[in-house]
């Protein structure tokens, strides 16, 4: 079965991660994306990451469902040929600082010249103007300028950052789908558009109530540990085995079903423990009673129970836990993706599930300029002597 982007042609010049992951969830969605890279290196992120042979891990994490094509465009004909396949595309991705494509050639008023229908996806740490617009900017400068640290940590403890490059996921799922809704537009208007989807943008967007707080009275929003912003109890507590587990019971329903379980029901009866606003309000004494209760049940024992009631909770997983995970499992979360050196690679699937035009993997990870030659016969009908004089003259 097609995709849902069935016939959409995408150029990505990005590299590092947003970028390419934007790219990578179009080709998810069955778009034909044309990873555009230097000659000889190719994408930085082939470098970094557990070493797996001449492509690393964290390349393949984002890179599946594309065609790599090798182009220098510091050359001139090289910069002919993206010309030219900017003509054909209908969606062109990239990360660079702002100001680069421009001083390439290819900034917005000159690829919009060459296509009007092009959406050109432009991902950067601050965003294409404004006085920060050209400061460098990766996932974690993002988090830290972007009020995310200083909400992440335990209350007494330092600032810290996510455990994973959340807004660059964040990012380059925003800027696809800010793609599809200019796909969207194209459809009724025929003009493309500039998608401009900043790090920092991406940051603050998780602030939840942060910003209205400050905006009403002047607070600043700190750190809870585990702890939930606007409901106890939902911490993460020891169990009498010595195992971690994480719990939300903040509303009347699950802390009634809790106090069931744990044969508490006259805990009702103090006023502290009474109402959400009240329990919220003895966060530390609910805490601590939940907390000693926990320590005299083993974790399985108190999963069975609580789950059996409806009350949200969940172990502390690791990574070998998810590869067992019957609900992973059903999901097809993780799955196989293919490489022409390494085999199969197992890694997290697209998160997204459509009924009718399925979400898959048709591609494997390309090696370096492993598509070259087809692309350029494919989308610039080139002959094979045209394709042998470029690459005599290392354009590709």
């Amino acid at each position: 079965m097609a995709g849902a982007l069935d016939g959409i042609k995408v150029l990505d010049l990005a590299r590092y991660v947003s970028g390419p992951y934007c790219a990578q969830m179009l080709g998810d969605f069955g778009a034909d994306v044309i990873k555009v890279e230097k000659p000889d290196t190719g994408d930085i992120m082939r470098g970094p990451g557990a070493a797996t042979g001449d492509d690393k891990l964290y390349m393949l994490m984002f890179n599946r469902n594309k065609r790599s094509l090798t182009l220098d465009l510091r050359h001139p004909r090289g910069r002919e040929i993206l010309a030219s396949l900017i003509g054909e595309a209908d969606v062109l991705v990239e990360n660079f600082r702002p100001g680069t494509m421009e001083a390439m050639g290819f900034g917005w008023d000159e690829v919009s010249a060459l296509n009007p229908r092009l959406v050109m996806a432009r991902i950067s740490g601050f965003g294409q103007d404004g006085p920060w617009a050209t400061r460098p900017a990766f996932d974690a400068i993002a988090q830290a300028e972007g009020g995310l640290m200083q909400l992440t940590g335990s209350p007494d403890g330092e600032a810290t950052m996510f455990g994973s490059i959340v807004i660059d996921y964040s990012t380059g799922t925003n800027a696809a789908l800010g793609v599809m809704a200019a796909l969207h537009a194209r459809a009724r208007t025929g003009r493309g558009q500039v998608v401009d989807v900043p790090l920092l943008d991406t940051a603050m967007s998780f602030l939840m109530t942060a910003v209205a707080e400050h905006h009403r009275d002047g607070t600043v929003m700190g750190r809870k540990g585990n702890r939930d912003r606007y409901s106890a109890p939902t911490n993460t507590y020891r169990t009498r085995d010595g195992e971690r587990l994480h719990l939300m019971a903040g509303n009347q329903k699950h802390f009634e079903a809790l106090l069931e379980i744990m044969g508490e029901s006259g805990v009702m009866d103090d006023p502290r423990f009474a109402t959400p606003p009240e329990r919220l309000e003895n966060a530390d004494l609910v805490d601590e009673t939940v907390a000693g209760w926990f320590l005299r049940h083993d974790r399985d024992w108190l999963l069975e129970h609580l789950v059996a009631a409806g009350v949200p909770c969940a172990r502390l997983a690791d990574v070998s836990d998810l590869a067992e995970n019957p609900q992973v499992k059903h999901r097809g979360q993780i799955i196989e993706v293919g490489h022409a050196k390494l085999g199969p690679v197992r890694m997290q699937g697209n998160p997204i599930r459509l009924t009718d035009t399925p979400v898959e993997t048709h591609r494997a990870v390309p090696t370096l300029g492993q598509q070259t030659d087809e692309v350029l016969v494919e989308w610039l009908n080139l002959d094979a002597d045209a394709i042998a004089a470029l690459r005599q003259e290392n354009v590709i």
